[in-house]
């Protein structure tokens, strides 16, 4: 019996996956299929590579300082990430540029989206480290990735918890973590309740967009402000997530569905990875009994 891992899109909520891979683990439970979606492929490429334990360690000590460095002002409008930074970061903890997908232990894809078809792409030969960069490239913060002529945007456009891609690949039992559960307007209404100060991050690419703007758009000072930038964003990332994730997993259902509770993270709150792994872990574990009784664990 095959077990596929299918790791769903969600952004700095992706780091829960890392919890939940370890604490299946740790019960014994292997899968022989690894696929993800945007930051699912990212975590998913580290631990079919053998180096998630060194992702973990360094995510784990990631502050919003170090977080604000992979963002920058790119005025080509391309995107908002320091791509070379990027670059050093997947190199060190996620894969090198020469290894490909053929040489992994275990059956890998990523998956990505078509910018001119609309379609869904699986990667599932060549360099890893391509697949994953095409994956988690999120319209706005990311580039488009070249790849064989087609480019490629995020994943979690089309697919974003890949069952199907699991099943596809051979897996006779899958296991889906779906990290946009609960997430549409919790942010929003979190962000509305609670001020907080502007982050780096979204002074950088608020500024920047301000200063594209105000000389087309007229400024109006209403008492109803409108939502930040990010926060709209974000918002809008939510919605278009967990609409897709609903309709695809009730034409294709996994066989065990694992829901973090992560609503409270923000998109871009990659420094709170130790909270992300920890409710991964936990997710494992409130559902372990069903786990154990599909899988045939006695």
């Amino acid at each position: 019996m095959k077990i596929g891992l299918a790791l769903g899109s969600g952004s700095s909520r992706g780091w829960s996956h890392i919890g939940v891979i370890k604490a299946l683990n740790e019960q014994g439970i292997v899968p022989d299929i690894i696929c993800g979606t945007s930051i699912g492929s990212l975590v998913g490429a580290s631990y079919v590579a053998g180096n998630m334990s060194k992702l973990e360690a360094w995510v784990c000590s990631l502050s919003r300082f170090e977080t604000a460095r992979f963002f920058e002002i790119n005025r080509s409008l391309n995107g908002f990430v320091n791509t070379e930074r990027l670059h050093h970061f997947l190199n060190k903890f996620v894969a090198s540029d020469e290894l490909v997908i053929e040489a992994l232990p275990k059956r890998y894809a990523s998956v990505a989206t078509d910018l001119e078809t609309g379609r869904e792409a699986w990667l599932t030969e060549g360099s890893i480290l391509e697949a994953v960069w095409a994956s988690i490239s999120l319209p706005g913060l990311f580039p488009a990735i070249n790849n064989n002529g087609k480019w490629l945007v995020d994943g979690g456009l089309v697919n974003p918890v890949p069952v199907s891609t699991c099943r596809a690949l051979g897996a006779d039992i899958v296991i889906a973590v779906n990290l946009n559960g609960d997430i549409v307007g919790k942010h929003f209404q979190q962000t509305k309740a609670v001020a907080k100060p502007t982050s780096d991050i979204v002074g950088k690419i608020t500024g920047l967009v301000s200063e594209y703007t105000a000389a087309v758009l007229p400024v109006t000072k209403t008492k109803m402000q409108p939502p930040g930038l990010l926060d709209a964003i974000a918002g809008s990332v939510n919605i278009t997530q967990d609409r897709i994730t609903r309709s695809r997993m009730a034409g294709d259902p996994p066989d065990i569905i694992l829901s973090p509770k992560l609503a409270h993270v923000g998109l871009l709150e990659f420094y709170r990875a130790d909270e992300a792994i920890d409710e991964g872990r936990k997710c494992v574990q409130r559902m372990l009994p069903e786990i154990e009784h599909i899988l045939g664990i006695n």
